[in-house]
């Protein structure tokens, strides 16, 4: 007869019943008895009542019958914490005894007690089993000791119990060493200081390479684990534990083969790229992975999201490995969407025939959601592999041709993006898709052919026609689709301005009368302002060429990549953000790849490749500085707008109920001076803030070549301003200048322009533009630049420090709803707090100073008495910082909090604040 039976009774008064018979005398009965409770106990009953009786039956040989007692003890210690004193003595006698199982029975209670009265009852015990002569009894006290670190930490420290935990690392038992692994790593991430609790050195990585071949799998993940946190010291060292770790890959656990990819993404970075073991590597990291796409659909999604992280960061690897991605009938969706988006980051020129067959077999599929993500991937293929165009079109067109609406319609959607991508070229189908036009009742569909006829307006005859009939239900159609039809009508009218005016007189007219939404008014009262006053500058705006879209624009951030190989196997990697999105109050989760060798971290991405070269002295900034033409030739001035005269187009002022002013300049070059002119405000702005000039190169050091020096922002530029003096007693001539590579690619826009010759005692005034568009090298300190001076004389060399505010640019001011959603995504650990002493002025004040430095308020809150400022910052680098200013009425003291995904930039954030408040 089974056990079962302990859970089928119905009798009443049975807590006096078991009372009596765990009292009894018989072995039997009293192990039945306890059976009896624990069956209880397991159901929701309430047997607290008989906590001393269960207590009593602890002293006995049965191992059976030991387990059951504890299981007891474990459940109702917490809620009877007086009674559970009474267990220690036992657990002390349990904790010697000569059965190991018993030992290591006792000790894994002792962790799952969580009484803090007892606790310190239990450290002489896990002491000695902490030096046990069984393994067992020694693995199993090591995980006590990082339960015991979670009910108090103190104690622990102070008993000397991590240090007996690290000596288990030198264990001559492969679990053993596993679990002290498992242990420090789970101390390690509880820790509140966040350093490492063992210093990782050659003598214990080897001890954890000779136990990862003879411990169980779980035992192996948390090895591999402390591996990946390992730096090695030379590629050496790295490639011998490549080595080593290699085999794991055969695992049939999937969990030790993920873990073992992670080790080997990390360690791949710090080998050279030309070296003969990286490729490799590639080649056996490639069958594991395929081998887990063979597991049942959790694993395989987990698997397949790892690997979306993999081919981002190296597609080498399973660049010949197509077809296991290919999607199977029976497939769950999430598992054919994710395999579908590893397809189009795999597809080449190599192999886009057969992925365009198979992505057009998946177009005919009964899923809807399925066949709108492989129409859209059939577009992104032809955006990223340029060969396939053509034939990506035809097999889009194909699809149109089989009239299914909601294939037609995705089809116009990545149409559009295809058409700009590669622009007159495959205008040819046009006609094909008007066609189609009825059909459309997506939003986006919509847009999109709307966009698709404004933009080939000259080519369609009736593209008038077309998008009145649209312009019949404008205020029923979504804001996307009547943003939209307002451009597409404008460029209509700009490219056709005879046959149009009706139609954009009523579109204007419907865009800023008669509708409620703001962006569509403001919008309409922007073209109605350029047509108004100057049709040549509308062109300009409206018919300006568009930056081509590329397919790179949904890989993950490089940074948060490389945070994200580090968590291989983790939830992180399945969610594609990094652990302090979802995990709080955790050290030690950030984590980055080494640099790769080689290599320079550089302030952004460009020029990574580039090796990182500080100059020690003249004669390595030869080669650096002074390949300089002094003769070449000033850049030609850029295009100017069309300044035709201003004429009353259509009568459109009329309808605005004014005159138009036609002795109004051409149209004002930003956003912010055009709403000015339409809204009647002025422009003027105070001037943003300049450093006062130092002296960067002393008479003395250059030869009597005096230079004083600043940097200042200026319409939307960099420039450095200089007074140079001559302070020799002959002329000075041929002067020329050279930046070395700094951190934010700042580099001359024209050559230095000073009067030629310089005559002795005289100074000149110059102010020489600069560009952000040059090669990038990390500084330090960040913003410091390395400048040579050549003349007649001789070549000077000197740095100096440019102001962080220089950089801020003029498209900074972020969206509210994005500036809460990136302050969010951007990890606590990154956020830095500085004061910001003795400064003048209420929040007002403030506000307006900042704004002239390009530093936008976005939204201003009270709290309590205190006013708080959330600002945002634009680097030329298109580095993001959000500022949160606390203020306190009457207190001259500011705090300032700083978030970035680039931490390095905080210092200098803070000094442009402090020179700008205190200005």
């Amino acid at each position: 007869m089974t056990d079962s039976k302990y859970f089928t009774t119905t009798k009443k008064g049975e807590i006096f019943e078991l009372k009596s018979e765990l009292n009894s005398d018989k072995k039997e009965k009293k192990r039945e008895a306890v059976k009896k409770v624990i069956a209880s106990m397991t159901v929701g009953k309430d047997v607290s009542a008989l906590f001393p009786d269960v207590v009593n039956c602890m002293q006995t040989d049965n191992l059976e019958l030991k387990k059951l007692v504890y299981l007891y003890l474990m459940n109702y210690a917490k809620s009877q914490p007086d009674m559970a004193i009474m267990a220690v003595n036992t657990f002390v006698k349990d904790c010697e005894d000569t059965n190991p199982l018993i030992r290591a029975l006792a000790v894994r209670t002792m962790g799952c007690i969580r009484v803090d009265k007892i606790t310190e009852y239990l450290c002489e015990p896990l002491r000695k089993c902490l030096k046990d002569e069984d393994p067992y009894v020694r693995k199993t006290a090591a995980v006590c000791v990082a339960k015991l670190y979670d009910i108090n930490a103190q104690l622990v420290e102070d008993q000397g119990f991590l240090d007996q935990l690290k000596d288990l690392l030198s264990d001559s038992n492969p679990m053993v060493v596993a679990n002290a692994v498992a242990a420090l790593s789970e101390i390690n991430e509880a820790s509140v200081s966040g350093s490492p609790l063992v210093e990782m050195n050659a003598q214990t990585i080897n001890k954890l390479l000779t136990a990862l071949n003879e411990c169980t799998e779980w035992g192996q993940v948390f090895i591999l684990d402390s591996l990946s946190n390992y730096s090695p010291k030379d590629e050496r060292e790295a490639q011998s534990i490549c080595e080593r770790i290699t085999p794991r890959l055969a695992h049939a656990n999937a969990a030790v083969v993920l873990s073992a990819v992670k080790v080997l993404m990390k360690f791949m970075e710090m080998l050279p790229s030309d070296s003969d073991f990286v490729p490799t590597l590639t080649k056996k990291l490639a069958p594991p992975l395929v081998t887990l796409l063979s597991s049942e659909p959790e694993v395989q999604y987990v698997a397949l999201r790892n690997i979306n992280l993999i081919v981002q960061k190296r597609p080498d690897i399973l660049k010949h490995e197509m077809k296991v991605f290919f999607v199977k009938y029976n497939d769950p969706i999430y598992v054919k969407l994710e395999k579908l988006d590893i397809m189009i980051r795999l597809a080449s020129q190599a192999n886009i025939a057969q992925v365009l067959s198979e992505l057009k077999e998946y177009a005919t599929e009964v899923d809807v959601d399925f066949v709108r993500k492989a129409v859209r991937a059939i577009g992104r293929c032809a955006i990223k592999v340029e060969q396939s165009a053509e034939r990506c079109v035809s097999t889009l067109l194909d699809l149109i041709h089989t009239k299914v609406n909601y294939v037609v319609q995705e089809a116009i959607v990545v149409i559009k993006d295809i058409f700009r991508k590669y622009p007159n070229k495959y205008e040819s189908i046009i006609s094909t898709l008007c066609e189609n036009l009825d059909t459309l009742d997506e939003p986006e569909a919509r847009a999109s052919m709307i966009w698709i006829i404004g933009e080939y307006a000259e080519r369609i005859d009736n593209a008038d026609e077309l998008l009145e009939s649209f312009l019949e239900g404008f205020h029923d159609e979504n804001t996307q689709v009547q943003l939209q039809l307002l451009t597409a009508i404008v460029k209509l009218f700009l490219k056709r301005p005879t046959d149009t005016q009706e139609l954009v007189q009523q579109v204007l007219s419907l865009a800023t009368q008669d509708s409620d939404n703001p962006d569509l008014r403001d919008r309409g009262f922007i073209y109605w302002r350029l047509l108004s006053t100057d049709p040549g500058a509308a062109k300009e705006v409206v018919l300006a060429d568009k930056p081509l879209i590329s397919e790179e624009t949904d890989l993950l951030e490089p940074t948060l990549l490389d945070e994200l190989i580090c968590h291989i196997s983790s939830l992180a990697s399945v969610y594609h953000k990094p652990p302090t999105a979802f995990v709080e109050g955790r050290a030690g989760l950030r984590k980055s790849l080494p640099a790769r060798s080689g290599s320079s971290e550089a302030v952004h991405e460009t020029n990574n490749a580039n090796p990182t070269q500080v100059i020690p002295s003249q004669d390595s900034l030869i080669g650096d500085l002074l390949s300089m033409d002094i003769n070449a030739p000033t850049p030609a001035a850029q295009n100017q707008p069309v300044t035709s005269q201003p004429v009353d187009l259509l009568g459109l002022d009329s309808l605005l109920g004014g005159v138009a002013d036609t002795t109004a300049p051409p149209v004002a070059q930003s956003t912010t001076g055009l709403l000015g002119d339409i809204f009647g405000l002025g422009t003027a702005q105070a001037p943003a803030y300049v450093t006062p000039k130092t002296i960067w190169l002393s008479a003395e050091r250059g030869k009597g070549c005096e230079i004083y020096g600043t940097f200042s922002r200026k319409n939307g530029q960099i420039h450095m301003d200089l007074t140079i003096t001559n302070r020799a007693m002959q002329p000075m001539t041929n002067f020329a200048i050279q930046l070395n590579k700094n951190s934010f690619g700042v580099t001359p826009a024209r050559p230095l322009q000073v009067v030629n010759p310089l005559p002795p005692g005289v100074s000149h005034e110059c102010s020489l533009p600069l560009n952000t568009t040059g090669a990038v090298q990390r500084m330090d300190p960040l913003t410091n630049l390395q400048v040579a001076i050549k003349n007649n004389i001789d070549v000077f060399y000197f740095a100096c420090v440019m102001p962080m505010n220089i950089f801020f640019t003029e498209d900074g001011q972020m969206d509210k709803r994005v500036f809460l959603a990136t302050w969010k995504d951007i990890p606590a650990q990154n956020e830095v707090n500085y004061t910001l002493t003795n400064v003048q002025g209420n929040a007002d004040t403030i506000v307006q100073k900042m704004q002239q430095n390009n530093v936008f308020t976005i939204a201003k809150r009270n709290v309590e008495g205190q006013d708080m400022l959330y600002q945002s910052v634009k680097l030329t680098n298109a580095i993001w910082v959000l500022n949160e200013l606390k203020i306190q009425p009457g207190n001259p003291n500011i705090t300032l909090s700083l978030k970035s995904r680039a931490v390095d930039i905080a210092a200098g954030m803070f000094q442009a604040y402090d020179s700008i408040l205190h200005s």
